[in-house]
Order: C-alpha cells, then structure tokens, then sequence
C-alpha cells in the first residue's frame, strides 16, 4: 500500500508540473496579443523576436521534462534569431517552429488544465478505493495505472507536438554532416601534413645522411679500414633511428598495437607509459566482438591525446581511463570513453590544437565530445562513438 501510494504521489505530483505548465501556457495568451498588437503598429516590432526567443524556452523546459519523464529527448530546429530587427522579425515569423510551438501552447493548455481537474477527484476516490482493498487483503492498484496513463499521454502529446517535420530535421542533420565533413577533411589534410613533415624533415633527412655516411665508407674502406669501420658504425646507427622514426608514422596512422593487443591493451599500453598513475576501468567485457578499426583508432586518439594534455599541462600525477560498450535496443551500440585526470584544470578548448583534433575526428565518425575543465579541475573529456 505504502509503495502504490508512493508511486501515485510521484505521478500525481507530475500533474501538477503539467498544470503548472498550462497555467503559465495560459499567461502566455495576453503576452501574444500584446505582441501581436505592437508588432502590428511597427514601432513595437523589437518585442516580436524577444516573444519568441521566450516561448523557445518555455517549450525547451517542456522538451526536457518529457525527456526525464520517458528517457527519450525530444529534438528542436530553431532559426538563430540573430541579425539585424528586419531579419529577426521575419525570421521568427517564418521559422516553421514558431508556429509548431504556439499549436503546441494552446493544446498544452488545453490538456494540462483538463487532466488535472481530472486527475484530482479520481485521485481521491482511488485512494479510498485503495485503501478499502487493502483492508479486505486485496491488492491495492485502482489509481496507479489512471495517473501513470495520463502522464504518459502529456509526455506524448506534447513529444509530437514540439518535435520538428521530417523534413526539417532532415535539412538540419544535412547541415549537421556539412559541417562535420569540413571539420573531417581538415583533419585529414593537418593529418597529412603532419606525415609529410615526418618523412621529410626526419626519415628522409636520416637516410640522404646514411646514404653519404656508406659512400664515404666504400671510398674510406680500402685506404683506412679502422676509419671506413667506424662510418660504418655511425651508418648502422643512422638506420636504426630510420627505423625508430618510421615507427613512430606508422603509429600515428594506425598504431599497430590496437591489431595486436585491441583497444583495451592498447589503452593499457598508454597507460603504463603515460607518466601518470593511470587506472584503466572497463565495463562491457572485453571478450565481445571488437570495435571496427576507425572507431577502435578514434577512441584511442582521444586517450592518447587527452593523457599528452594531462601530463604536459595539467600538472596532475592522476588519471582514470573508463571504457565501457554499451548496446542500445534498436540502434547501434555505443562506445563510451571517459579521460579524467586531477589536474589544475581551465583546458583552452578554443585556443588548443588537441582537442580541436579530438571533436573533428569523433564528429567524422557521428560521435560527441564533452569537455568540462573548470579552473581548479578535474578536466573530463567524454566521447561517445557510434558502435555498429
């Protein structure tokens, strides 16, 4: 009995959310008309676009109600409201959301008023009728299953009410990929460069010397074979940093410890020879299917790059590297990386080339970055990589 009139005060009290949700809806009504009417002598128009950047918040605290109602958040496409008063006018009269958020303010109103004056008396005849089959030594459950419905139903309403056309979102998601493309191709062609670079300015540079070190040795050999020897010392030493170089390419293309080992032991690798007190936590197995390699190289850029930032800048001596494969019903799976380290924190996102790098080359692959650095610290970098 306890645990049902639990859970019918939690429902109840989103009713009341929702009721006070619809009051405010009803405020609305004579801050529209009064738009209305100043916008229509012109020499109001500037509250036009302020009206509108206020219902956008309204209908974003409803988005995200929904969302902590049902776990599944409800998407929005707004114009940016920026320019001079000409264009903010027309664009907050044009942008299709406008109008879906005013249908959706209305009808808001509409249902939140009416389901709560519902919702009150049943609610007092259920918990009577409860409590009555609860003295007999039956199970209560009259009133549980009305309010969650009727919650369910707000939640519903007002997700497709408020979530964009189709169409819509298809434009924006195409503008989405545009930009992640550019931010990919960039990536790629600093990428590039960074590999010529190597080449040129190292191993090349190594083996044009060892080329002249071996012909000064021929030429050296048979007039001075202890001088022609030791050029050839130096020459067996020019190849092995060759090599040492050419690694080290090879390993910013694709380390070959993540064929080797996979993520995980390539992450454990970093790790050890991070300089930090590193602890690797991973969740999900590791004995799973692996990752494809992009999103297996993606994912460990970032661990690399965010323990460099870590041991360079950040002055900590720790740090947590979380790994977790998580499948999401329905949709790819997820793989989710967290770097944390205990550091001084204020992390220049906007003015550092590391973590610019890690947004472009997770956004080429779908994903998402959070960055928080307050000053002080921790600095955490949370990637999520879409896992097929």
């Amino acid at each position: 009995m306890r645990e049902t009139l639990r859970s019918a005060g939690r429902d109840l009290g989103q009713l009341v959310v929702t009721f006070g949700l619809a009051l405010v809806s009803l405020m609305f009504l004579p801050l529209l008309l009064f738009t209305v009417m100043l916008t229509l002598l012109v020499v109001g128009a500037g509250v036009l676009p302020e009206t509108v950047l206020l219902l956008r918040r309204f209908a974003g605290v409803k988005r995200r109600w929904v969302r902590e109602w049902t776990g599944e958040a409800v998407p929005e496409a707004y114009e940016p409201l920026t320019g001079e008063l000409r264009v903010r006018v027309r664009i907050a009269v044009d942008d299709p959301s406008t109008w879906r958020d005013l249908r959706w303010l209305a009808l808001h109103f509409l249902y939140g008023t009416g389901g709560f004056l519902v919702a009150m008396p049943l609610s007092v005849v259920g918990v009577v009728v409860d409590g009555v089959w609860y003295v007999v030594g039956r199970r209560p459950g009259v009133l549980l299953p009305l309010l969650t419905r009727m919650v369910d139903h707000d939640a519903d309403l007002s997700r497709r009410l408020l979530t964009p056309a189709p169409g819509r979102r298809l434009a924006d998601r195409v503008e989405e990929l545009t930009v992640t493309r550019a931010g990919a191709v960039a990536a790629h062609g600093a990428e590039l460069r960074r590999i010529e670079r190597d080449l040129h300015d190292g191993t090349q540079a190594r083996l044009v010397s060892l080329s002249m070190r071996i012909g000064l040795a021929r030429r050296a050999y048979d007039v001075d074979p202890v001088r022609g020897k030791a050029l050839l010392d130096d020459a067996q030493d020019q190849v092995d940093e060759a090599l040492g170089e050419l690694r080290h390419v090879v390993r910013g293309i694709h380390p070959p410890i993540l064929t080797d080992r996979g993520l995980v032991g390539a992450v454990r690798a970093l790790a050890a020879a991070s300089g930090l007190q590193v602890v690797v936590e991973v969740t999900g197995g590791e004995d799973g299917p692996r990752a494809p390699a992009a999103v297996e190289a993606a994912a460990y850029f970032v661990v690399a790059e965010a323990l460099t930032n870590a041991a360079k800048h950040s002055g900590a001596e720790r740090a947590t590297v979380e790994i977790a494969r998580e499948p999401e019903p329905g949709r790819p799976g997820v793989l989710r990386v967290r770097v944390r380290d205990e550091g001084r924190g204020g992390a220049d996102e906007p003015g550092g080339t590391g973590l610019l790098g890690i947004r472009r080359r997770i956004a080429a692959l779908d994903g998402t970055v959070r960055v928080s650095s307050p000053a002080g610290g921790p600095t955490v970098v949370d990637v999520e990589i879409p896992n097929p």
